[in-house]
């Protein structure tokens, strides 16, 4: 018996996407597929097949990219960058041609908590959609952003102040018939309605 098979939380595939066109190239290190990775890694339970791409701001690329990591059986799939108002940014045009859900409620709330820092978060463009049984996300362009809208915020004492996105993306993937995902609180709490949680299985 395998590793994953013995575990008692089920398996999740998760694709995880940065879209840089001088990342891509060479011209400077990749920071987002590290920190998604890293970030995926500390909260869930689950164990992880992470799927990584790293490609340009090509619009046509980024839709073909989400559909073979839909197609390979991504359970959520997150991205990372071009979602500004440059001429360049095309990953939220590129994620809705191949949605055949709207989920606005994951960037609205992004941009009201990037809102607590910068202004100009009222620029991000993130969406998020469903295609077929997965859920895509389109996230900030820096690590410290996509862990603060992935977390959301948190006091000194660390009460939650205000939720984070990946609250929601438990049971969302529950009601499109995805994998279980089990978060570890201390990072990030999801909610489900009491109906909708499953016992803790023992390992």
């Amino acid at each position: 018996m395998t590793a994953a098979a013995s575990h008692p939380f089920d398996q999740v595939k998760i694709g995880i996407v940065s879209i840089s066109d001088r990342a891509s190239t060479g011209v400077y290190v990749d920071k987002g597929l590290p920190a998604l990775q890293d970030w995926l890694t500390r909260a869930l339970k689950n164990p992880l097949q992470i799927e990584p791409r790293l490609i340009p701001d090509k619009q046509i690329l980024i839709s073909q990219t989400l559909i073979e990591l839909v197609d390979a059986g991504c359970a959520l799939v997150l991205t990372t960058g071009g979602t500004g108002p440059a001429r360049r940014d095309v990953t939220p045009e590129a994620t809705l041609a191949v949605a055949h859900k709207e989920m606005p409620g994951f960037g609205e709330q992004m941009r009201q908590i990037s809102l607590k820092f910068v202004p100009t978060a009222i620029l991000s463009r993130q969406v998020a959609v469903i295609r077929d049984q997965t859920l895509i996300i389109n996230l900030p362009g820096q690590p410290k952003s996509i862990q603060e809208t992935l977390e959301g915020l948190k006091g000194s004492n660390g009460e939650t102040l205000m939720a984070g996105i990946f609250a929601a993306v438990p049971y969302c993937v529950d009601l499109i018939g995805g994998p279980y995902l089990e978060t570890n609180d201390d990072v990030c709490k999801a909610f489900r309605p009491k109906s909708a949680i499953r016992p803790i299985p023992s390992a």
